[in-house]
């Protein structure tokens, strides 16, 4: 049996082969979680973040970059917080870095 983060990884990977988004609510039932519940967004924020940095580690792009917020259509602060840390994001243009990096993601999946 897969556990959610498994479960997550396999939907965006196939997300991201189909050159698409999805929102943290669509994912978060994939693992039993309730984006309106704050521990539950935090528990998702940690599962992104470790999806993210093995895929980093393996020299892909950040596949969370292809979860976005619905109310806002891009990733939350969780997700520069992470490239930052990695070194891999510094300016302060996030809009153009999720734009760039979401192509990288699409590119590398499809």
């Amino acid at each position: 049996m897969l556990t959610g983060t498994q479960t997550i990884h396999e939907e965006l990977l196939r997300v991201a082969k189909s050159g698409a988004f999805v929102t943290y609510s669509d994912i978060a039932p994939l693992a039993s979680l309730n984006m309106d519940f704050p521990p539950d967004r935090n528990k998702m924020g940690d599962i992104l973040d470790g999806i993210s940095v093995a895929e980093h580690k393996a020299g892909r792009p950040l596949l969370a970059a292809v979860v976005i917020r619905k109310d806002k259509n891009m990733p939350g602060t969780g997700f520069f917080d992470l490239a930052k840390s990695l070194g891999l994001y510094n300016v302060g243009d996030d809009l153009g870095y999720w734009v760039e990096e979401s192509r990288r993601v699409h590119d590398y999946w499809s």
